[in-house]
């Protein structure tokens, strides 16, 4: 006959332990780029729930300590959530970026791009070791860089670019939209000319 106490003590709690550790590490990586982007509101109530979760996962490892298996789910659970924090901010886009792309040959197809897409930009002329080239500077939705990376691709695979996080931005082309930062980010994306 099956022990229900030893599959409980020895299966289920590190099973419990892992997917909570999952949990609260996802919440706690998604509250620090949350407030790194200046969503103040929301961080708080995340980090409600991560310590929460924390204490409930700490108090079970503490309660089993002869048994390895929850020691080994913590850490397992720990390094699981940093990685799934990480992929649901690459699917979140949230934020704004400064676009910086250097031009080897004219920018014509990639410009108009932007412009169907109403992505602000600045064009400057410039010059490189070898030769005169277009610098382009933008500020724009991380959620758009899909839009300006397939263009690259297609239009300019050679040239130059770098991409950094920005926290605030004034006095630019932004497309409009939504206020609420789930409609925002979970909306449509308008992506004109195709």
């Amino acid at each position: 006959m099956v022990d229900f106490a030893v599959i409980y003590s020895w299966f289920i709690v590190p099973l419990m332990i892992f997917a909570a550790r999952i949990c609260d590490v996802s919440i706690g990586t998604l509250r620090v780029i949350f407030l790194s982007k200046g969503y103040k509101k929301i961080a708080p109530i995340l980090g409600f729930f991560e310590v929460i979760i924390w204490i409930l996962a700490v108090t079970q490892v503490m309660r089993h300590l002869d048994n390895y298996f929850n020691i080994f789910a913590y850490g397992a659970g720990f390094a699981a959530g940093n990685y799934i924090g990480m992929m649901i901010d690459e699917k979140l886009s949230l934020g704004l970026v400064m676009l910086r792309i250097i031009f080897k040959k004219k920018p014509d197809d990639f410009i108009t791009v932007l412009k169907e897409n109403d992505i602000g930009y600045t064009l400057a002329d410039g010059e490189g070791n070898s030769k005169k080239v277009k610098i382009l500077f933008s500020v724009l939705k991380r959620s758009d860089l899909k839009i300006i990376y397939e263009a690259l691709s297609k239009h300019n695979p050679d040239a130059f670019y770098t991409v950094e996080d920005v926290k605030t931005a004034k006095q630019g082309i932004f497309p409009h939209h939504e206020t609420s930062l789930f409609k925002y980010h979970f909306g449509k994306m308008r992506i004109k000319g195709k």
